[in-house]
């Protein structure tokens, strides 16, 4: 994931994730409905940070299709998120956390989808309520807003590639000067 994809998450409040992730998602959102609530720790990869926490609010959409991705192509499905935390929390603030559920390696060695312990999720929760943060994606979310703007104007439609005239001249075309 990248930055421009977390921005997007922020923005439109969805979320996506590979096809395992996604699965192992909407098994857990399904399994916890009305039980409380799934936490989402997000963090860039090679960031050196966590960039914030989001609840996943809805189960998964399998059908949906967006383009709203960096990659939209590699990215299927959506469900909804509401985020809690926007703000850098550097990895050195995270790395006592350990899970047993993964050979006993830090939280911050975590991939795509780690379930979280319950009581390690506390931990993970309190370290990203009290740190005080100084910078967030928020800093350079103009920057974020301008690059998917220039995104959408270079995506092809889908009349780029129709041919309206299956003879291929331009007879029937009126032109103007």
């Amino acid at each position: 994931y990248s930055e421009d994809d977390v921005h997007r998450s922020i923005k439109y409040n969805i979320w996506c994730s590979t096809e395992h992730g996604n699965k192992r998602l909407d098994a857990a959102f399904r399994e916890r409905e009305g039980k409380g609530p799934i936490y989402l720790f997000y963090s860039v990869n090679a960031s050196g940070h966590f960039c914030g926490m989001a609840e996943m609010m809805s189960p998964l959409d399998y059908e949906h299709q967006t383009d709203v991705w960096q990659m939209s192509n590699k990215w299927q499905g959506k469900f909804e998120v509401k985020w809690i935390y926007v703000k850098d929390v550097p990895n050195q603030q995270f790395r006592n956390i350990r899970l047993e559920n993964n050979d006993n390696k830090p939280v911050t060695n975590s991939r795509d989808t780690q379930e979280i312990p319950y009581e390690k999720g506390k931990l993970m929760l309190k370290t990203m309520h009290l740190y005080r943060d100084k910078t967030s994606i928020f800093d350079d979310f103009q920057y974020y807003e301008s690059k998917q703007a220039e995104e959408v104007v270079k995506k092809p439609t889908t009349n780029d590639f129709i041919n309206t005239n299956p003879r291929g001249n331009n007879n029937n075309k009126r032109q103007y000067s």
